[in-house]
């Protein structure tokens, strides 16, 4: 199986309470973002739904985007 390497980006971001997030997305792959309490459980996240993404294309038949 091809491998693919993306580009995330991770964010400090608040809630509400003003508690500590961090949001994550991956640019490449529209509308694929997470978030969580760390920037290493937000990092896993993504991760874990990007792996979901790109399984979703290919059983999709779907082309799997390069990173911009």
């Amino acid at each position: 199986m091809k491998s693919h390497i993306f580009n995330v980006v991770i964010e400090e971001d608040r809630f509400e309470d003003g508690r500590k997030a961090y949001h994550a997305s991956c640019p490449a792959l529209r509308g694929c973002h997470t978030w969580g309490h760390t920037a290493e459980e937000a990092l896993a996240n993504i991760r874990e739904a990007v792996e979901l993404y790109v399984e979703d294309l290919r059983e999709a038949g779907e082309p799997i985007p390069l990173t911009p």
